[in-house]
């Protein structure tokens, strides 16, 4: 899958480098308008964060983010940024988004992980954010003593759906992703993997459907500035 990226901050489609707040470059005061541009080009589904949300430590963004499920319906959602307990979950699912996506509580919180996991079977994703193979939390602020590797097994056991793995360095500037980190995950991972973070063009695409275990992609700037032209890269990349 390629899956285009909407990350909201003041209400607005934004994009960070690297995951700080002020590198923000604005892509548009209508998050709903590219949530039905990306449908309409060929998205089978679409990736969410409330940027807002991953800061302060719980959502800020629920009535955009309902909105943005609506337009694209049929299209599934995954949403994630500041679901630090489970009411945050449940309300996030309640939007209509397909899945809900755990960061810093999967890290920080293995109870409310696995129970989650086992709450809302199939709907439950891991944002499993590194930076130099350790993670990070709190809208990448801060690492802990906790390994990407290590979360990902532990996100297997608790049953989650699958991971996305985002190497922190990389995001936003396309620098291609971390394909050695990557492919190192996703054969320790026994879930589904989705990469995110620095991928440029298309070619970075095709390397990532290589590795075993990567199910998708998240895009982000390179379809904003048109650097990856969503059409070309889902006729590209093998099924």
């Amino acid at each position: 899958m390629v899956i285009p990226a909407i990350d909201l901050q003041g209400g607005r489609c934004v994009r960070l480098v690297e995951g700080r707040a002020d590198t923000a470059t604005v892509f548009g005061d209508d998050p709903v308008a590219w949530a039905r541009r990306w449908v309409a080009e060929g998205a089978s589904r679409l990736h969410v964060v409330d940027l807002d949300g991953a800061f302060a430590g719980g959502p800020r963004h629920a009535l955009v983010v309902g909105a943005l499920v609506a337009a694209a319906a049929p299209v599934p959602v995954e949403v994630g940024g500041g679901l630090r307990d489970l009411a945050a979950v449940e309300a996030a699912l309640a939007t209509g988004a397909r899945w809900a996506i755990l960061g810093t509580a999967a890290a920080l919180d293995p109870a409310l992980l696995e129970a989650a996991c086992v709450r809302w079977p199939g709907r439950i994703l891991v944002g499993v954010d590194a930076a130099d193979g350790q993670v990070a939390v709190e809208g990448w602020t801060r690492r802990v003593p906790l390994t990407a590797l290590d979360l990902v097994r532990r996100v297997a056991v608790a049953g989650a759906a699958g991971v996305i793995y985002t190497d922190v360095h990389r995001d936003g500037t396309g620098r291609g992703p971390n394909l050695e980190a990557t492919a190192a995950l996703a054969a320790g991972a026994g879930l589904p993997v989705i990469a995110s973070g620095g991928i440029a063009e298309v070619a970075d695409l095709l390397r990532l459907a290589a590795i075993p275990g990567v199910v998708g992609a998240i895009v982000g700037r390179a379809l904003y500035t048109g650097a990856v032209d969503l059409r070309t890269a889902l006729a590209a990349v093998p099924a």
